[in-house]
Protein backbone atom coordinates (compact mmCIF):
# COMPACT_ATOMS: atom_id res chain seq x y z
CA UNK A 1 0.00 0.00 0.00
CA UNK A 2 1.24 3.47 -0.48
CA UNK A 3 2.88 5.05 1.87
CA UNK A 4 0.87 8.49 1.37
CA UNK A 5 -2.27 6.38 1.80
CA UNK A 6 -1.61 5.02 4.70
CA UNK A 7 -0.46 8.51 6.29
CA UNK A 8 -3.72 9.74 4.80
CA UNK A 9 -5.92 6.72 6.41
CA UNK A 10 -3.59 7.23 9.81
CA UNK A 11 -4.60 11.27 9.91
CA UNK A 12 -8.24 10.81 9.36
CA UNK A 13 -8.48 8.55 12.22
CA UNK A 14 -6.57 10.27 14.61
CA UNK A 15 -8.94 13.27 13.43
CA UNK A 16 -11.91 11.45 14.21
CA UNK A 17 -10.71 10.10 17.19
CA UNK A 18 -9.91 14.01 18.29
CA UNK A 19 -13.26 14.99 17.21
CA UNK A 20 -14.98 12.01 19.17
CA UNK A 21 -12.66 13.09 22.48
CA UNK A 22 -13.26 16.81 21.84
CA UNK A 23 -17.25 16.12 21.27
CA UNK A 24 -16.91 14.18 24.80
CA UNK A 25 -15.34 16.47 26.67
CA UNK A 26 -17.72 19.15 25.47
CA UNK A 27 -20.81 17.14 26.67
CA UNK A 28 -18.64 16.68 29.81
CA UNK A 29 -17.95 20.72 30.25
CA UNK A 30 -21.59 21.47 29.34
CA UNK A 31 -23.06 19.08 31.86
CA UNK A 32 -22.56 20.92 34.98
CA UNK A 33 -23.66 24.24 32.68
CA UNK A 34 -27.17 22.98 31.71
CA UNK A 35 -27.07 21.59 35.77
CA UNK A 36 -26.04 24.90 37.15
CA UNK A 37 -28.25 26.76 34.99
CA UNK A 38 -31.08 25.40 36.90
CA UNK A 39 -30.17 27.25 39.95
CA UNK A 40 -31.03 30.54 37.68
CA UNK A 41 -34.17 32.16 36.96
CA UNK A 42 -35.36 34.95 35.23
CA UNK A 43 -38.22 36.91 35.75
CA UNK A 44 -40.69 40.18 36.31
CA UNK A 45 -42.57 42.40 38.91
CA UNK A 46 -45.39 43.72 38.71
CA UNK A 47 -47.45 46.16 41.70
CA UNK A 48 -47.62 49.78 42.98
CA UNK A 49 -45.29 52.31 44.42
CA UNK A 50 -46.13 54.48 47.48
CA UNK A 51 -43.87 57.01 49.07
CA UNK A 52 -43.09 58.81 52.43
CA UNK A 53 -41.82 61.99 53.26
CA UNK A 54 -42.21 65.94 53.77
CA UNK A 55 -45.35 65.77 51.73
CA UNK A 56 -46.92 62.62 53.88
CA UNK A 57 -48.99 63.11 57.36
CA UNK A 58 -48.53 59.20 57.74
CA UNK A 59 -45.13 56.52 57.14
CA UNK A 60 -47.04 55.93 53.62
CA UNK A 61 -50.21 57.94 51.92
CA UNK A 62 -51.89 54.90 49.99
CA UNK A 63 -54.27 57.78 47.59
CA UNK A 64 -51.03 58.55 46.15
CA UNK A 65 -50.34 55.14 45.09
CA UNK A 66 -48.95 54.39 41.84
CA UNK A 67 -47.51 51.82 39.08
CA UNK A 68 -44.49 50.08 38.95
CA UNK A 69 -42.75 47.78 36.98
CA UNK A 70 -39.68 45.80 36.73
CA UNK A 71 -37.35 42.57 35.61
CA UNK A 72 -35.27 40.94 38.01
CA UNK A 73 -32.84 38.01 37.79
CA UNK A 74 -32.40 35.49 40.61
CA UNK A 75 -29.83 32.77 41.17
CA UNK A 76 -30.20 29.96 44.13
CA UNK A 77 -27.34 30.05 46.53
CA UNK A 78 -28.84 26.64 48.49
CA UNK A 79 -32.16 25.55 49.36
CA UNK A 80 -32.92 28.53 51.58
CA UNK A 81 -30.73 31.51 50.32
CA UNK A 82 -30.93 33.39 46.88
CA UNK A 83 -29.14 36.58 45.46
CA UNK A 84 -31.53 38.71 42.77
CA UNK A 85 -30.53 41.84 40.85
CA UNK A 86 -33.41 43.55 39.52
CA UNK A 87 -34.16 46.79 37.56
CA UNK A 88 -37.51 48.32 38.53
CA UNK A 89 -39.32 51.27 37.77
CA UNK A 90 -42.30 53.09 39.52
CA UNK A 91 -43.92 56.59 40.20
CA UNK A 92 -43.93 58.20 43.21
CA UNK A 93 -46.30 61.35 44.55
CA UNK A 94 -47.51 63.74 47.14
CA UNK A 95 -49.70 66.64 47.73
CA UNK A 96 -50.67 68.63 50.53
CA UNK A 97 -53.94 69.55 49.11
CA UNK A 98 -55.13 65.55 50.05
CA UNK A 99 -53.71 66.43 53.99
CA UNK A 100 -56.11 67.04 56.70
CA UNK A 101 -53.35 69.19 58.57
CA UNK A 102 -54.34 73.32 57.98
CA UNK A 103 -50.55 74.00 57.88
CA UNK A 104 -50.07 71.60 55.28
CA UNK A 105 -52.81 72.36 53.15
CA UNK A 106 -51.66 76.10 53.68
CA UNK A 107 -48.46 75.15 52.82
CA UNK A 108 -49.93 73.58 49.10
CA UNK A 109 -47.00 71.90 47.92
CA UNK A 110 -47.08 68.66 45.39
CA UNK A 111 -44.62 66.67 43.46
CA UNK A 112 -44.02 63.65 41.40
CA UNK A 113 -41.36 61.93 40.14
CA UNK A 114 -40.16 58.86 37.94
CA UNK A 115 -37.99 56.32 39.91
CA UNK A 116 -35.55 54.00 37.98
CA UNK A 117 -33.97 51.73 40.99
CA UNK A 118 -31.44 49.14 40.32
CA UNK A 119 -30.72 46.78 43.19
CA UNK A 120 -28.97 43.96 44.29
CA UNK A 121 -30.80 41.77 47.18
CA UNK A 122 -30.11 38.75 49.44
CA UNK A 123 -33.28 36.55 50.09
CA UNK A 124 -33.59 34.15 52.92
CA UNK A 125 -36.73 31.25 52.37
CA UNK A 126 -37.48 29.81 55.66
CA UNK A 127 -38.62 26.71 53.21
CA UNK A 128 -37.46 24.35 50.91
CA UNK A 129 -39.41 25.66 48.38
CA UNK A 130 -39.01 22.49 46.34
CA UNK A 131 -40.44 20.21 49.47
CA UNK A 132 -43.28 22.06 50.78
CA UNK A 133 -43.85 23.62 47.09
CA UNK A 134 -44.06 27.30 48.82
CA UNK A 135 -42.19 29.77 51.35
CA UNK A 136 -41.95 32.48 52.99
CA UNK A 137 -38.74 34.81 52.79
CA UNK A 138 -37.29 38.35 53.79
CA UNK A 139 -35.18 39.89 52.00
CA UNK A 140 -32.48 43.18 51.88
CA UNK A 141 -30.31 45.08 49.97
CA UNK A 142 -28.62 47.94 48.42
CA UNK A 143 -30.01 49.81 45.27
CA UNK A 144 -29.23 52.77 43.43
CA UNK A 145 -31.69 55.16 41.94
CA UNK A 146 -32.50 58.06 39.63
CA UNK A 147 -35.58 60.51 40.40
CA UNK A 148 -36.51 64.07 39.31
CA UNK A 149 -39.07 66.00 41.10
CA UNK A 150 -41.75 67.83 39.38
CA UNK A 151 -44.72 69.91 39.81
CA UNK A 152 -47.71 71.43 37.52
CA UNK A 153 -48.20 75.33 37.55
CA UNK A 154 -51.08 77.26 37.79
CA UNK A 155 -51.39 76.90 33.66
CA UNK A 156 -51.39 73.09 34.07
CA UNK A 157 -47.52 72.74 32.82
CA UNK A 158 -45.33 70.31 34.40
CA UNK A 159 -42.40 72.15 35.52
CA UNK A 160 -38.73 70.38 36.62
CA UNK A 161 -38.26 71.59 40.33
CA UNK A 162 -34.20 70.94 40.96
CA UNK A 163 -33.28 73.58 38.26
CA UNK A 164 -35.23 75.86 40.43
CA UNK A 165 -33.38 75.92 43.38
CA UNK A 166 -36.70 76.02 45.24
CA UNK A 167 -35.01 76.47 48.71
CA UNK A 168 -31.69 78.39 47.56
CA UNK A 169 -29.67 75.43 46.00
CA UNK A 170 -26.29 76.92 44.57
CA UNK A 171 -27.25 80.40 45.58
CA UNK A 172 -24.04 82.10 47.48
CA UNK A 173 -26.44 83.60 49.68
CA UNK A 174 -26.86 80.05 51.21
CA UNK A 175 -23.46 78.40 50.99
CA UNK A 176 -24.40 75.69 52.59
CA UNK A 177 -27.51 74.02 50.34
CA UNK A 178 -25.62 72.75 46.83
CA UNK A 179 -28.12 70.99 44.56
CA UNK A 180 -29.03 67.79 45.05
CA UNK A 181 -28.02 65.12 42.99
CA UNK A 182 -30.77 63.05 40.99
CA UNK A 183 -29.53 59.75 41.85
CA UNK A 184 -29.26 58.13 45.18
CA UNK A 185 -28.79 55.07 47.48
CA UNK A 186 -31.86 52.98 48.40
CA UNK A 187 -31.68 50.18 50.92
CA UNK A 188 -34.44 47.58 50.39
CA UNK A 189 -35.88 45.30 52.67
CA UNK A 190 -38.85 43.46 53.10
CA UNK A 191 -41.05 40.04 53.08
CA UNK A 192 -43.11 37.98 50.79
CA UNK A 193 -44.31 34.48 49.99
CA UNK A 194 -43.56 32.51 47.01
CA UNK A 195 -44.62 28.84 45.58
CA UNK A 196 -44.16 26.78 42.52
CA UNK A 197 -46.75 26.44 39.68
CA UNK A 198 -44.53 24.08 38.25
CA UNK A 199 -41.00 22.37 37.31
CA UNK A 200 -40.19 26.13 35.95
CA UNK A 201 -42.56 28.51 37.38
CA UNK A 202 -42.84 30.43 40.25
CA UNK A 203 -44.93 33.06 41.69
CA UNK A 204 -44.50 35.33 44.69
CA UNK A 205 -45.52 38.33 46.36
CA UNK A 206 -43.86 41.16 48.40
CA UNK A 207 -44.18 43.91 50.43
CA UNK A 208 -40.68 46.11 49.96
CA UNK A 209 -39.76 49.44 51.69
CA UNK A 210 -36.74 51.70 50.82
CA UNK A 211 -35.16 54.35 52.98
CA UNK A 212 -32.86 56.42 51.22
CA UNK A 213 -29.82 59.14 51.83
CA UNK A 214 -31.83 61.86 49.97
CA UNK A 215 -34.53 64.26 51.38
CA UNK A 216 -35.10 65.45 48.46
CA UNK A 217 -36.97 62.94 46.66
CA UNK A 218 -40.18 65.68 46.96
CA UNK A 219 -37.71 68.62 46.10
CA UNK A 220 -38.82 69.75 49.94
CA UNK A 221 -36.42 69.67 52.87
CA UNK A 222 -35.34 72.85 54.86
CA UNK A 223 -36.34 76.68 54.95
CA UNK A 224 -37.74 79.05 52.68
CA UNK A 225 -35.85 81.65 51.06
CA UNK A 226 -35.81 84.98 50.54
CA UNK A 227 -38.16 86.21 48.21
CA UNK A 228 -36.47 88.77 46.76
CA UNK A 229 -33.02 86.61 46.78
CA UNK A 230 -34.69 83.65 44.92
CA UNK A 231 -36.62 86.25 42.42
CA UNK A 232 -33.12 87.65 41.48
CA UNK A 233 -30.66 84.89 40.76
CA UNK A 234 -33.81 82.24 39.79
CA UNK A 235 -36.40 84.35 38.36
CA UNK A 236 -40.15 84.29 39.09
CA UNK A 237 -41.16 80.77 38.03
CA UNK A 238 -38.74 79.54 41.15
CA UNK A 239 -40.76 81.92 43.43
CA UNK A 240 -43.96 80.21 41.86
CA UNK A 241 -43.16 76.89 42.71
CA UNK A 242 -41.01 77.48 46.29
CA UNK A 243 -44.27 78.46 47.95
CA UNK A 244 -47.77 77.66 46.84
CA UNK A 245 -49.86 78.88 49.24
CA UNK A 246 -51.33 82.21 47.41
CA UNK A 247 -52.97 79.20 44.84
CA UNK A 248 -55.33 78.00 47.87
CA UNK A 249 -58.89 77.21 47.28
CA UNK A 250 -62.09 76.31 49.25
CA UNK A 251 -62.32 76.59 52.48
CA UNK A 252 -58.30 77.69 52.93
CA UNK A 253 -57.38 81.46 52.71
CA UNK A 254 -54.09 82.31 50.67
CA UNK A 255 -51.55 83.42 51.61
CA UNK A 256 -48.60 85.47 50.96
CA UNK A 257 -44.69 84.49 50.86
CA UNK A 258 -43.47 83.44 54.02
CA UNK A 259 -40.48 85.41 55.52
CA UNK A 260 -36.56 84.16 54.89
CA UNK A 261 -36.08 80.88 57.31
CA UNK A 262 -39.74 80.17 57.69
CA UNK A 263 -39.83 76.32 58.20
CA UNK A 264 -40.75 74.80 54.24
CA UNK A 265 -39.88 71.05 55.09
CA UNK A 266 -38.22 68.86 57.68
CA UNK A 267 -34.39 67.40 57.04
CA UNK A 268 -34.63 65.11 60.18
CA UNK A 269 -35.32 62.42 58.05
CA UNK A 270 -34.82 61.41 55.07
CA UNK A 271 -37.56 60.53 52.54
CA UNK A 272 -38.40 56.42 52.04
CA UNK A 273 -40.08 54.96 48.51
CA UNK A 274 -42.14 51.13 48.49
CA UNK A 275 -42.23 48.53 45.96
CA UNK A 276 -45.01 45.64 46.53
CA UNK A 277 -46.29 43.47 44.02
CA UNK A 278 -46.37 40.09 42.12
CA UNK A 279 -43.10 38.39 41.07
CA UNK A 280 -43.32 35.87 38.22
CA UNK A 281 -39.95 33.65 37.47
CA UNK A 282 -38.99 30.97 35.07
CA UNK A 283 -36.23 28.63 35.88
CA UNK A 284 -33.29 28.57 33.16
CA UNK A 285 -32.54 24.92 32.12
CA UNK A 286 -35.39 23.12 32.94
CA UNK A 287 -36.25 20.38 35.29
CA UNK A 288 -36.28 20.96 39.13
CA UNK A 289 -35.26 22.83 41.60
CA UNK A 290 -32.37 22.95 43.98
CA UNK A 291 -33.69 20.42 46.46
CA UNK A 292 -34.30 17.66 43.24
CA UNK A 293 -30.90 18.53 41.94
CA UNK A 294 -28.67 18.00 44.49
CA UNK A 295 -28.35 14.29 43.61
CA UNK A 296 -26.75 14.95 40.38
CA UNK A 297 -24.18 17.94 41.40
CA UNK A 298 -21.48 15.34 42.18
CA UNK A 299 -21.97 12.19 39.99
CA UNK A 300 -20.44 9.14 40.88
CA UNK A 301 -18.31 7.87 38.23
CA UNK A 302 -17.74 3.99 38.37
CA UNK A 303 -15.31 1.53 35.68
Amino acid sequence: MDARIIRTNLLNLNTLKFKKSTGILLLFMAVPFFTFAQDWHVGAFLGISNYSGDLTQQRVDMKYTRPSLGLLVRKDINRYLSIRGAFTWGMVAGADSTNTSKELVARNLSFRSHVFEGSLIGEFNFFDLDEKGFTPYVFAGVGGFGFDPTSKDQSGNRVRLRPLGTEGQGLPQYPTRQPYDLFSFSFPFGAGVKAILNDNWTLGFEIGLRPTLTDYLDDVSTNYVDQNTLLTYRGQKSVDMAYRGDEVTGKATPGTYPADGTKRGSDKYNDWYAFSGFTITYRLGGGSGWGKQKATRCPILRP
